[in-house]
């Protein structure tokens, strides 16, 4: 299956990971990684994936009853012209159905396809979603 060009940002390669996600679609997650047989890929309290074949099994048994319905917020990006490191405030749905939120670094990098994934980090972070500390307050 040919990749999907991302020439516009890392920003957009971004939104498409987690539509994919948010749909469960596997193909067009994979399809977002970059060729590298380096990339890896750590869930929540899990260990280290890399390669194209580790990464793919662990989504596939996460997506097989459906999406995840995550919400990332809370953008921190740094970059340059071929890289860009962005976290992000997962919010999500816990088992129980309240609402939690894990913390995800993604890493991406420029290549001659367009902007692809090279590390997703995500982990379960303590307590309350943080608030966004660009927001005004106004008293």
């Amino acid at each position: 299956m040919a990749k999907k060009q991302l020439n516009g940002s890392a920003a957009e390669c971004e939104a498409a990971f987690y539509d994919a996600l948010n749909r469960a679609d596997l193909d067009a997650l994979m399809a977002l990684w970059a060729d590298d047989d380096e990339i890896v890929c750590i869930h929540p309290g899990g260990g280290r994936l890399i390669g194209h074949a580790a990464i793919r099994a662990s989504w596939a048994t996460i997506l097989e009853h459906g999406g995840l319905h995550i919400v990332p917020t809370q953008l921190h990006e740094t970059h340059n012209l071929m890289s860009s490191v962005h976290t992000v405030i997962e919010g999500v749905a816990a088992a129980a159905g309240e609402p939690a939120h894990l913390i995800a670094s993604n890493v991406y990098v420029k290549t001659p396809k367009g902007w692809r994934i090279v590390l997703h980090h995500a982990s379960v972070a303590a307590g309350p979603a943080p608030a966004d500390p660009r927001a005004t307050i106004l008293h």
